[in-house]
């Protein structure tokens, strides 16, 4: 009855992850732009968002989720990851002018883009301050196997998302060559400006109001 139990909150725990993982962001436009050079671009995004992600479950379960919800906190998360992904939108958007994109991108290595693009975003630490918060608390009602077993579920959404976003944008590189990675920059650039403008502009309505 208890493996049966599990098994269900897991199903239950992946299905809301998945809506999370798959919706549109900052880290889906960096893994769409670095994956149209590498395969593993998406897995190594990926691992770098577990380096943050992991450690901030262990917090949220500890009571640090409840401060996440402070007004002062969000709006300087907001304002602070809305110029980091804005000047990294405008960094992919310099890539359109060259004739060959570089290997590096825009010089800064799947993995380490992942962990700043998590601490930085503060709908993936209110996420983790409410929902996330949630469902750990959940998970121990199955013992210390039911949180592990959660976060490694929930962490392998995000492996598997990202890993297949990054190998679909490779091989649409190498099928269409130099000038699908001039496009896939461009668009990706543009997200990110999009999405850095946002958070900005939340941040801020939460100073004004």
């Amino acid at each position: 009855m208890l493996s049966m139990s599990l098994f269900l909150f897991l199903t239950e725990a992946v299905l809301i992850s998945l809506s999370g993982v798959m919706a549109p962001g900052p880290i889906t436009a960096v893994v769409v732009g670095k994956g149209s050079q590498s395969p593993r671009a998406g897995a190594m995004v990926a691992i770098g968002h577990g380096i943050v992600e992991f450690p901030l479950m262990v917090a949220v379960f500890l009571g640090v989720g409840r401060l996440l919800d402070a007004p002062v906190l969000k709006a300087a998360i907001g304002i602070a990851g809305g110029v980091f992904v804005a000047w990294m939108g405008v960094g992919m958007l310099r890539q359109f002018r060259q004739d060959a994109i570089r290997p590096e991108g825009e010089g800064r290595s799947p993995l380490l883009s992942g962990i700043l693009l998590s601490i930085t975003n503060p709908y993936f630490l209110v996420w983790w301050g409410t929902v996330g918060a949630a469902l750990i608390l959940r998970s121990f009602e199955f013992g210390l196997i039911g949180f592990i077993a959660f976060g490694l579920g929930h962490w392998l959404c995000d492996l598997a998302w990202d890993s297949l976003l990054g190998l679909a944008a490779f091989k649409g590189g190498q099928f269409f060559g130099n000038r699908f990675q001039q496009v896939v920059f461009v668009i990706s650039g543009v997200m990110l400006l999009f999405f850095g403008g946002r958070l900005i502009w939340d941040g801020l309505r939460v100073v004004l109001a």
